[in-house]
């Protein structure tokens, strides 16, 4: 497993821009913006992680700049913690059945979400490609939110 990033949600993504790398320091290391989701996300790295970041070797922030309006209350723009895994399939059915509820299972053999004792949400994300869809996972629906 390798850790990947922190997200946290942002109301004006310039104003989030000016504390983050104007005021702390940090530098963009790229963005992705999304018309049909109407969000975007900002990658940020710490000046002495940066060539790290550039090659996956150092775990980055990611930004989320959703375009609608929202207010996040009760911790909600704090996202989650993402970690690389090498097989989905195989993390997720070893954490469950230690007893971790699987929230958002991998139906697309990509992406994955639980929660921590303490209701963190932690993405777990396929290294490499994704895996092609599998039973039981492809028709297992969310539970809860994530």
């Amino acid at each position: 497993m390798r850790y990947l990033h922190t997200m946290v949600r942002v109301a004006d993504l310039e104003t989030a821009m000016q504390f983050w790398c104007g005021i702390l320091g940090l530098r963009e290391l790229r963005r992705r913006s999304s018309t049909e989701g109407r969000f975007t996300l900002v990658y940020l790295a710490a000046p002495a992680d940066l060539e790290a970041a550039r090659q996956n070797h150092a775990p980055i922030l990611e930004l989320t700049w959703n375009w609608d309006p929202e207010t996040y209350g009760g911790g909600r723009n704090f996202g989650h913690l993402a970690f690389e895994v090498e097989d989905i399939y195989q993390t997720c059915a070893r954490l469950a059945a230690a007893g971790v509820t699987i929230n958002r299972p991998p139906r697309d053999g990509y992406m994955a979400f639980i929660r921590s004792p303490d209701g963190i949400s932690v993405e777990l994300l396929q290294a490499g490609d994704r895996r092609p869809p599998q039973e039981p996972w492809a028709s297992l629906p969310n539970s809860g939110s994530w």
